[in-house]
């Protein structure tokens, strides 16, 4: 069991919380904040019991100097003070004596946002391959570090695994609440427990097929990814997605699983993937030089009887292009299925988040996973590393 930051005594303590900000952002607009107001929990109990909170997070991808000002934390701390009702003092550096001096003079229960972490990746990539000196340096800034930021539990950064590695250490309350909700779907879930894959990789979902499909009574592949297992199967996809690598490890699944994976019976198929175009409704032993971009009504109303009688689902990946309307219908209609079970229902992924609330949905899912490769590569059961360094009790 891992300590969590109700273990420590906060009062007078710099506090270093990491969080996952990293939301989209357009000419300094947040269009989504609910991973901050998922990250609020935390900061209210630190701020409550008396804390110098000092708060990190990444956003983006830090690759030019120009690359700054758009992925600056800037908003975040605006968005932070209306939240919480107070002032939050933004710092625009990642290190330096502005930072020292701020975090010197803090009292009790005042809040400072330090400057998107990756723009440490402008000279070596030092956040994103945890550069050691780095690491330290911003663990000497605080007394206790807290880890709330579970879309990163799996990345090895000098954010996370670096400064965990020099403080005393703890997780916080969303990242307390993914563990416990994802650990449903992998210590003995209710029966009959129902796994739906979607988007356009195999190679993304490897893991979670060979570790879940022993517990799991069907996994129900859907999307881009479906039809290199339709490859495998011997039907010709035409023109659609396709990892020719992989196409062993489908033939491995479907032979030693064939009643437990479940494909597609009929796609929506186009020549071209834009909006507008002319589209096809084809038994996939019919199709022909077109992409595969949807799943068919055929496939809902099979995958229906499936979710129908589920106990227990986790989704992850859209059974289309959902982004284009010619092509939403079937991830529309599944989630739809999947909203309106009795079953204690999971859905993770950045896509099928996006989904769930483009089709609102949201409020009838049992859980909404915050992080997307986090939540594959903890139900994978992989070592992640910035969740391994955090204190046990």
């Amino acid at each position: 069991m891992k300590k969590t930051i109700k273990d420590y005594e906060l009062s007078g303590k710099k506090v270093i919380i990491r969080c996952d900000f990293n939301v989209p952002i357009e000419n300094g607009v947040i269009k989504d904040e609910s991973r901050i107001i998922k990250s609020l929990k935390t900061i209210k109990y630190a701020l409550r019991k008396g804390a110098k909170v000092i708060l990190m997070s990444h956003l983006g991808r830090i690759k030019s100097e120009e690359d700054k000002e758009k992925y600056t934390l800037k908003p975040v701390a605006l968005n932070l003070e209306k939240h919480l009702k107070r002032k939050v003092t933004f710092i625009n550096e990642t290190r330096g004596k502005k930072l020292e001096e701020a975090i010197k003079n803090m009292k009790n229960k005042d809040i400072i946002l330090i400057e998107n972490t990756r723009f440490e990746d402008l000279e070596g990539k030092k956040e994103s391959n945890n550069d050691k000196n780095l690491g330290k340096y911003w663990a000497n800034l605080g007394d206790i570090f807290i880890n709330d930021a579970f879309g990163t539990i799996h990345r090895d950064h000098a954010s996370n695994v670096g400064i965990a590695t020099n403080l005393p250490n703890g997780i916080g309350f969303l990242v307390e609440e993914e563990i416990k909700k994802l650990n449903k779907l992998i210590n003995k879930p209710k029966k009959p427990y129902i796994i739906v894959l979607g988007g356009a990789k195999v190679s993304d979902k490897i893991g979670v097929i060979e570790n879940l499909i022993e517990k799991a009574d069907y996994i129900l592949i859907s999307g881009g990814m479906s039809f290199t297992f339709l490859k495998a199967a011997g039907f010709n996809i035409g023109d659609s997605i396709l990892e020719k690598e992989k196409i062993p490890f489908c033939n491995k699944m479907l032979e030693k699983y064939p009643d437990k994976i479940i494909l597609p019976i009929d796609v929506i198929t186009a020549k071209e993937l834009k909006a507008n175009v002319k589209t096809h409704e084809r038994f996939i032993n019919e199709i022909e030089d077109e992409m595969g971009l949807d799943i068919g009504p055929k496939t809902v109303k099979l995958f229906k009887q499936y979710l129908n009688d589920a106990k227990t689902i986790f989704l992850n990946g859209p059974a289309g292009c959902f982004e284009i309307k010619e092509f939403s219908k079937g991830t529309k209609e599944i989630l739809k299925i999947i909203a309106e079970s009795k079953a204690y229902t999971v859905v993770g992924g950045g896509d099928s988040i996006r989904a769930v609330k483009e089709f609102k949905v949201e409020d009838k899912i049992s859980h909404i996973s915050t992080g997307g490769g986090a939540s594959l590569a903890y139900l994978e059961e992989i070592k992640l590393k910035a969740l391994s360094v955090i204190d046990e009790k």
